[in-house]
């Protein structure tokens, strides 16, 4: 256990310590700590993207439904990787290039800002949901770097979520968002090589893709169909959801943000083929992780350490490690992971200090002392919420996901393909998308299908409906 603690640490470090580096780099203004001065080469920005999008939600969510759900989680990776496909092919230089000309610094400044024009209700709306929704992804974030601790090392789970805190706030302080960025691509490397390491130790323990088949198939024949039971809608409406869920992404503003600062529009392209080189491969080994998880670890729920969580199938990947790999791997694996999901909570925090500073207390926007302190607050907020939230990981982060990308991306497509926009109707679409999200998540319908399906398909009948009204009025009278 000692070796794994020393590796831990020292590689811990090493990853950190990539990220405060940027202080070297670091201009004391707004524009730097948001968005880098606008001057991430477009390999830098991709790699963060996908480690931002897969940290927490991959190492744990994922692999824990994967553990409970089988080969049926195929269908989340094929919406998602489908409808993030769209994003990056028809929004994401739109963003890049409508951000550039009207010299906004967030992604909610851009949803109320166009031709010169500001609309404040839209604009403090946007912050307001991207502070309070950011700031429970970004818990769900600390909460995974906890769990793992807490399951290789027995700590308890708020000593992980004030190591994660501390850590976000040191990331901030030294170079802001390009901290962040800089720690992202070195620790996608790390996350892929010990998706790697794991899938060839679990290979060698258990045997090859035939044998995990057959043990799967053994312990639960579910386990091993591409077809989910029971779907209250079918199919084509539970992919639906997850398709959806990939185009959410234009709602994440810790996402969108390294679109605001990649060095050009035409950077945008070349940042898509690093994204999609990176991401799919990932996303498969994720799955393959969580199917040999369950193989080799049937009984996962049985164990004693796995009583003390919510949900023991979050455990899966750390409980692997220890089972499979030699004790300075373990310490590695850990690392990579727990680094990961603290960078993902800080981009999150620092977007969140953006909208207090940039939007809601417009006063302080020039003062770069102010946003450190939001910052420090925000985190503050973010570690009481993973240390006494009762959601898992999994849930936390697909009510966040979903509020974000159903109340700010139909907003976000409206307003870049330059199309009629009043405060009402954006503030309409914002409440009923949320309402949905919330009627959904208490409805029971979630594992049926996704909350953000049916969210952001009744904010564009509104806007829908909005239109059609705004056309009626501009048609001359008979």
């Amino acid at each position: 256990m000692n070796t794994i603690i020393v590796s831990f640490l020292v590689c811990l470090l090493l990853l950190t310590g990539t990220g405060a580096m940027a202080w070297v780099k670091k201009k004391k203004t707004n524009e730097d700590y948001l968005i880098a001065s606008r001057g991430v080469a477009p390999w830098l920005s991709a790699l963060s993207t996908v480690a931002t999008n897969n940290s927490g939600f991959m190492f744990i969510g994922m692999i824990g439904y994967t553990y409970r759900s089988g080969l049926e989680s195929l269908w989340m990776m094929a919406g998602w990787v489908l409808g993030d496909l769209v994003t990056w092919s028809q929004i994401h230089p739109r963003v890049r290039r409508a951000s550039g000309l009207v010299k906004v610094n967030t992604l909610t400044s851009l949803l109320g800002t166009w031709k010169g024009e500001t609309i404040r209700p839209i604009i403090m709306a946007a912050s307001i949901v991207t502070f309070v929704f950011l700031g429970i992804y970004a818990a769900a974030q600390l909460k995974a770097g906890s769990t793992a601790l807490h399951a290789l090392f027995g700590w308890e789970l708020w000593t992980g979520v004030v190591i994660g805190a501390a850590i976000v706030v040191l990331y901030s302080f030294a170079g802001g968002i390009r901290a962040d960025i800089w720690t992202d691509a070195a620790q996608s490397f790390a996350m892929i090589g010990a998706m790697v390491m794991i899938i060839i130790a679990g290979a060698m323990d258990l045997g090859g893709p035939r044998v995990l088949y057959e043990s799967l198939q053994q312990q639960d024949a579910s386990l091993v169909s591409l077809y989910p039971e029971n779907l209250r809608f079918g199919l084509l409406a539970f992919v639906a959801g997850y398709f959806f869920a990939g185009i959410g992404t234009i709602g994440q503003p810790h996402l969108m943000t390294r679109l605001l600062s990649i060095e050009s529009v035409e950077s945008v392209r070349e940042a898509r083929t690093w994204y999609f080189v990176y991401y799919v491969p990932f996303f498969l080994a994720s799955i393959l992780v969580g199917l040999y998880c369950r193989g080799i670890l049937p009984d996962l729920d049985q164990m004693e350490i796995a009583r003390q969580v919510n949900n023991p199938t979050e455990l899966a990947l750390p409980l692997l490690t220890l089972e499979l790999l030699p004790d300075i791997f373990v310490g590695i694996a850990l690392a990579g992971l727990f680094a990961a999901t603290v960078s993902t909570a800080d981009s999150q925090v620092i977007i969140c200090s953006g909208s207090i500073t940039q939007e809601l207390i417009p006063e302080l926007k020039d003062s770069y002392v102010a946003s450190k302190a939001a910052t420090f607050s925000i985190t503050l907020v973010a570690t009481l919420i993973a240390i006494y939230a009762p959601e898992d990981v999994f849930g936390l982060v697909l009510i966040a996901w979903s509020a974000l990308g159903a109340c700010l991306g139909p907003i976000l497509v409206v307003r870049l393909f330059q199309l009629p926009l009043n405060a009402a109707a954006g503030l309409l679409m914002m409440a009923v998308a949320f309402a949905i999200v919330v009627y959904w998540h208490f409805s029971g319908w979630d594992d049926d299908v996704l909350k953000i399906f049916p969210a952001m398909v009744a904010a564009f009948s509104v806007y829908g409906l909005f239109y059609l009204w705004f056309r009626q009025r501009r048609q001359p009278a008979a």
